[in-house]
């Protein structure tokens, strides 16, 4: 059994997708500091000088003081319950970004895929109307039937 793990992981596509998932995570925090330190804030002061991690509704008061709260970390503190809609939005442009940006990556490697796959070879035989053998393309005159071949 301890051979046949060995074997499972030392093979390429395994390793490749162990550096994948890394590099991802790597990504995916890159992302979400583009959102949370460059994107949201001007979408915010657009807003009204709004941060959207600190946009909730609070659902039941909290038992250690009561309300109203000013941002999301004094309500959770507090222990009130919330429903934190400004992570969510922060959250769905980390998603809509990253899922752009891995559009972009695939649409690009296939287009270089494309690119490298080889044109199809011409045709270099032709089939007499006649006969229906195959004859070289640039025969005039079928070799099997005899028949003359318009060009």
């Amino acid at each position: 059994m301890l051979k046949e793990f060995k074997e499972f992981v030392m093979r390429g596509n395994v390793i490749d997708m162990a550096v994948g998932i890394v590099i991802g995570a790597a990504f995916g925090s890159i992302v979400n500091s583009l959102v949370k330190d460059i994107i949201m804030p001007p979408i915010g002061l657009l807003l009204g000088k709004v941060d959207f991690n600190n946009l909730f509704a609070v659902l039941k008061e909290g038992t250690k003081s009561a309300g109203p709260y000013t941002s999301l970390a004094e309500a959770q503190e507090a222990g009130a319950v919330t429903i934190n809609y400004g992570v969510f939005i922060n959250t769905l442009v980390s998603f809509l970004i990253i899922s752009l940006a891995i559009f972009l990556i695939i649409r690009n490697i296939n287009k270089l895929r494309r690119q490298r796959e080889a044109p199809p070879a011409e045709p270099t035989t032709k089939e007499c109307p006649f006969c229906f053998s195959q004859i070289p393309i640039k025969a005039v005159r079928c070799p099997n039937c005899t028949s003359e071949l318009k060009s």
